[in-house]
């Protein structure tokens, strides 16, 4: 499967990724050849095994990797949820990508805008706000995260679908903008019952989340790998692949305490390598047709992409080293 994901990352995605740098959404092409490959099946397996296909298809487009990876949120969801029903109903459609997801967490996490869920004749309203939705339009269902009144985060398979109650503004990104992540906004929206896939009590969600996730770091090493291999011979690269593989060994270990470390790692490296391509490539790339100014976008796009203080304190002391 990993030979598959290269040859989709070199043939078809990085053939197009200019092109979809500058389109309004990712291709329905691209995303179907990755359901028919089985590839949304495979995002939602174990970080071992689904790191290396983050990075090929990051290497190859960014704005497809990011809608792909949000898959998993939805597909794991419904594989390991207790709640009756849930994994008949959602899992077969959801792992041969028939049905294609999205997750809206950040509404539950401390100092966003709040996202909350209250019980209702036959399901659930919600009233908040959710930001850094990927791939609205592109997706059927959105895995919603939402603090109940009782302490507990209730988690939802909600119809990706705009309404009276459910707005959704696509913000305009530096990099991966087809990608078409939005803001969604919940005025006492209603979710039936048989769409609450999960709930736990907020501590624990809250603990889990504290240190960001390792397999997002893959993203930014995929585009590391990208820009080294487009230096060919240049006299930096072996010191890069061995910082590669380096990178790539910490992301693969990380667990809760060295997350933070392994994904800064990883967006440091990334920034870094763009920046070496971008000055060997010379003064072609500062044209907006240029490979190199578009990974150097993606490179400073993945400096804050699914950041948390712990990640943001880590790059910090790498990037303002003491003189």
């Amino acid at each position: 499967m990993m030979n598959t994901a290269a040859r989709i990352a070199d043939e078809v995605l990085f053939a197009q990724a200019a092109a979809v740098d500058r389109a309004d959404r990712v291709p329905a092409s691209q995303v179907d050849l990755l359901a028919r490959e089985g590839f949304y099946e495979a995002v939602g397996g174990p970080v071992e095994q689904v790191g290396p296909l983050v990075a090929a298809f990051a290497g190859g487009c960014l704005a497809t990797a990011f809608v792909w990876l949000q898959h998993r949120g939805p597909l794991r969801a419904a594989d390991s949820s207790s709640f009756p029903g849930v994994r008949e109903k959602w899992r077969t459609s959801l792992a041969t990508g028939e049905v294609r997801g999205g997750i809206a967490h950040s509404g539950a996490r401390p100092g966003a805008g709040g996202l909350t869920a209250y019980e209702s004749a036959g399901g659930w309203r919600l009233t908040g706000e959710a930001a850094w939705v990927t791939g609205w339009g592109l997706i059927d269902v959105v895995h919603v995260a939402a603090v109940g009144d009782d302490g507990q985060i209730r988690f939802f398979l909600m119809d990706a679908v705009a309404s009276d109650t459910l707005r959704a503004e696509v913000v305009a990104l530096s990099a991966a903008s087809a990608s078409r992540t939005a803001t969604i906004s919940f005025a006492d929206h209603f979710v039936p019952g048989d769409r609450l896939v999960a709930a736990e009590p907020y501590a624990e969600w809250a603990a889990r989340e504290a240190s960001g996730w390792a397999l997002n770091g893959f993203l930014a090493l995929g585009v590391a790998e990208r820009c080294v291999r487009l230096l060919a011979d240049a006299p930096v690269v072996p010191q890069l692949e061995a910082e590669l593989a380096a990178c790539r060994t910490g992301l693969l270990t990380a667990d809760a305490t060295t997350t933070p470390a392994a994904r800064a790692t990883a967006s440091e490296l990334a920034m870094r390598c763009a920046a070496v391509l971008a000055v060997h490539t010379g003064s072609r790339s500062v044209r907006l047709d240029s490979t190199a100014q578009r990974l150097v976008r993606e490179a400073a796009f993945l400096l804050v992409f699914g950041s948390r203080p712990a990640i943001r304190d880590e790059l910090l002391s790498r990037v303002v080293r003491p003189r």
